[in-house]
């Protein structure tokens, strides 16, 4: 299943794998089933369009039982990988424990432990760790809209300070420039 939105997005959310009545049914992930509302309806409450955010999955196809094996996930890594290296690209938004150990392996990175709400620096990239939206997680309140608001204010407030940090470099040779004249 390919990815949807901007190949220009800052944000990259990562899912598990296509849902049997979701993502397989619809082509796209996170359309059509349960996890798909919840996560739809998150980016809308923030305002993260499909130009700010793309969405994949750390496999690309339907995993049998539901649960994709560790070759599987290895064997979709080459996808993942070239979604990591967007050159715009700055926030990953890991859905559940599968897509965070995903991202890691497609970074050639270990040693980040997932939990929800973490925040790990990944050198150009951040990984914002959520519970994955299933019905398993929302219907028991593991995961609540609150805790999932929370983990894409995070992103968004991550891409702010990321504007911010641009637009003072960007100021400030000519702040010097201003400051060398008076003087």
């Amino acid at each position: 299943m390919p990815s949807e939105g901007s190949i220009g997005a800052r944000i990259l959310v990562v899912g598990l794998a296509p849902a049997l009545k979701g993502g397989n049914r619809t082509g796209l992930p996170f359309r059509g089933d349960a996890s798909g509302r919840w996560l739809r309806a998150a980016l809308e409450r923030h305002g993260l369009g499909e130009d700010v955010v793309r969405i994949t999955n750390a496999v690309r196809c339907v995993p049998p039982a539901n649960r994709p094996t560790a070759a599987e996930v290895a064997a979709c890594r080459p996808f993942l990988v070239d979604e990591l290296s967007s050159p715009d690209l700055r926030a990953v938004v890991a859905l559940g424990r599968v897509a965070h150990d995903a991202v890691l392996a497609a970074s050639d990175l270990r040693g980040f432990a997932f939990g929800h709400g973490a925040v790990h620096a990944l050198g150009r990239l951040t990984l914002v760790d959520s519970y994955h939206p299933s019905p398993q997680n929302t219907n028991t309140g593991r995961l609540t809209p609150a805790m999932f608001d929370t983990v894409f204010e995070t992103a968004a407030r991550i891409l702010i300070e990321l504007d911010q940090a641009i637009v003072d470099i960007q100021r400030k040779p000519y702040i010097q420039a201003v400051d060398s004249r008076r003087n």
